[in-house]
């Protein structure tokens, strides 16, 4: 296992839409061990492979607390099926987006149905934070952010600090 560097905003990779996942085998699930091993040390509680570097339609979530046993799931091409009419506001943040967070309305309940690490189809009907967690890095699969969900100004706000941040960042051009 290894942890994966994490793209940071404002790269445009976690824009795009990632493609599924073809084959189940042993060297995915070596990456799903990445993958948690990534989110763990970040730390963190949710993880799309796009957010480090793999287009790949597969996701990691552990709720569990630091006293508690982990408890990883594997997420691979999820879909998600329905959800309730109720809606719950938590504050969001992301790995990809650093040190800001922001109160986030979405549906309370939702229906997902995916593949695990084993190739088996499942069914999980989720409400609460993982509700919410399942709904954030699903909406990475499909190259969207939770600043997205937020107000224009705010977004737009959080945008412009990443990018002068990523150009401070970056190493300074030679003139040739």
């Amino acid at each position: 296992m290894s942890i994966r560097p994490l793209i940071i905003l404002p790269d445009p990779l976690l824009r795009q839409v990632s493609k599924p996942v073809e084959r189940i085998d042993d060297d995915l699930r070596r990456f799903a061990d990445d993958m948690l091993e990534t989110m763990y040390d970040a730390p963190g509680i949710g993880l799309a492979a796009i957010q480090i570097g793999e287009p790949l339609r597969m996701l990691v979530i552990d709720l569990a607390k630091e006293d508690e046993e982990p408890a990883p799931h594997v997420v691979i091409n999820p879909e998600i099926l329905g959800h309730g009419d109720d809606s719950a506001v938590y504050e969001e943040g992301c790995l990809s987006i650093p040190d800001y967070y922001a109160e986030v309305e979405r549906p309370a309940t939702v229906t997902v149905r995916y593949l695990d690490k084993f190739g088996k189809q499942q069914e999980i009907e989720a409400d609460g934070l993982m509700a919410t967690c399942l709904q954030h890095e699903i909406d990475h699969l499909n190259g969207v952010l939770f600043i997205d969900h937020i107000s224009k100004l705010k977004r737009d706000m959080v945008v412009r600090k990443f990018k002068k941040l990523a150009r401070e960042k970056a190493p300074p051009k030679l003139a040739v």
